[in-house]
């Protein structure tokens, strides 16, 4: 009977619950950094992704363990060809070898769905970096082609917004001079092959190098007047809308009108040095909560209104190994532990290191009558592993209470 009422009041509770219904409103991207050594492991991160419906994931690498972790989830990810491989890949035959190690091995059970070809390279000082960046992201997807995964997987690469030598206004974006014979061949590839044009723009950076000069409601996403582009006569109320715009307008200058641009990496630190102005929770909160806000209602930017602003969020956790200054540590949403860096409203549920017993016959339970939920298996699992902790400690106490 005891177990008939507890079953009852989890399934109760899990459809009733309000943070149930915010955090499953809620669809973005997230970048999943791993230079630590404090990170829960993947299955677990799984279930705190799960638990917030974030179902695109952006990763630096294709390490196994996360995309086996995420094995029948709905989750799509992004995976990433580090620049230490490029002068590799663009080998025809070395470029298939990784697809089959990197990919095929895992597609049929994980989504993935976008592979990255470098990162900011061409805001680097590496030359010959530059130089096979182009080539190796043709032979990437030649290697798919082969195999037949080109339709699923599409290729691209991750660049700086360094990569404009104009941003403002938007409508006269343009690329810089001296990477036109890169950019070129890029715009071209993502036109023939329909992929999307990914930047890492960072609104913070232009607000620490010129606090006195850029508005720091403009870059927060916080009511002000905002500015217009004397051109279009369209008006920004934040940097980030207009830096995406001004790539839109570089992108056009080369002739092309086809090409959808993604931020790739967006975010705002929570700490950093003396000298970074504006690194404090307080920003970070504002930044990261405002643009979830914007994320929530599909809007699409000035000059596209109607095509949906696409984000990853920098960063799922705060990562100790990162080198730099401060900032680098303290991208993270959440600390390694799942508390919260800062509260944005997104309620998420780490497991415990080890299932109990209890848990365990909560699950027979729900495999043997066939419980339905609609929602994400991962969310589904965390959260009625936390409810069951919680309603076990209930009927614990009850049981001592009435004796």
């Amino acid at each position: 009977m005891e177990t008939a009422i507890l079953f009852r009041a989890l399934l109760l509770l899990f459809t009733l619950s309000d943070s149930f219904g915010r955090i499953c409103s809620l669809g973005i991207g997230i970048n999943y950094g791993q230079i630590a050594n404090n990170l829960p492991s993947p299955s677990r991160v799984a279930s705190l992704l799960g638990s917030l419906n974030i179902s695109r994931v952006k990763l630096y690498d294709s390490d196994p363990n996360v995309l086996t972790a995420f094995a029948n989830s709905d989750v799509e990810f992004v995976i990433g060809l580090g620049n230490e491989d490029l002068e590799k890949m663009t080998d025809p035959v070395n470029a298939q070898t990784w697809i089959q190690q990197h990919v095929q091995p895992y597609i049929s059970q994980t989504k993935i769905t976008c592979i990255t070809v470098g990162n900011e390279i061409l805001t680097g000082n590496d030359t010959r970096l530059m130089s096979y960046l182009f080539p190796a992201m043709q032979t990437i997807y030649g290697a798919l082609s082969n195999l037949r995964l080109s339709r699923e997987v599409y290729v691209t690469t991750a660049h700086s917004i360094g990569i404009l030598s104009n941003s403002f206004p938007p409508s006269s974006g343009t690329f810089r001079p001296d990477l036109a014979e890169y950019m070129q061949r890029i715009v071209n590839f993502h036109s023939q092959t329909n992929s999307p044009f990914l930047i890492n723009a960072y609104p913070f950076f232009a607000y620490k190098d010129n606090p006195g000069q850029v508005p720091l409601d403009y870059v927060l996403f916080q009511p002000n007047p905002g500015t217009m582009d004397p051109i279009t006569n369209l008006k920004y109320d934040n940097m980030l809308y207009a830096q995406i715009d001004a790539v839109y307008s570089a992108i056009k200058a080369m002739g092309y009108t086809n090409v959808q641009v993604k931020i790739s990496e967006t975010g705002w630190p929570s700490r950093g040095d003396s000298n970074e102005v504006g690194a404090t929770p307080q920003n970070a909160r504002l930044y990261n909560s405002n643009l979830l806000s914007r994320l929530q209602q599909n809007e699409g930017t000035p000059a596209k209104p109607s095509v949906p602003v696409e984000i990853y969020v920098f960063a799922l956790f705060n990562e100790n190994q990162k080198p730099g200054p401060a900032s680098e540590r303290n991208y993270g949403l959440y600390y390694p532990d799942g508390t919260p860096v800062y509260d944005i409203g997104l309620q998420g549920f780490l497991p415990r290191m080890a299932y109990s017993a209890s848990w365990k016959n909560v699950r027979k339970y729900l495999n043997l009558h066939k419980v339905f939920c609609p929602f994400s298996s991962a969310y589904f699992t965390s959260y009625i592993h936390e409810l069951t902790h919680l309603m076990l400690s209930l009927l614990s106490f009850s049981r001592n209470y009435l004796s």
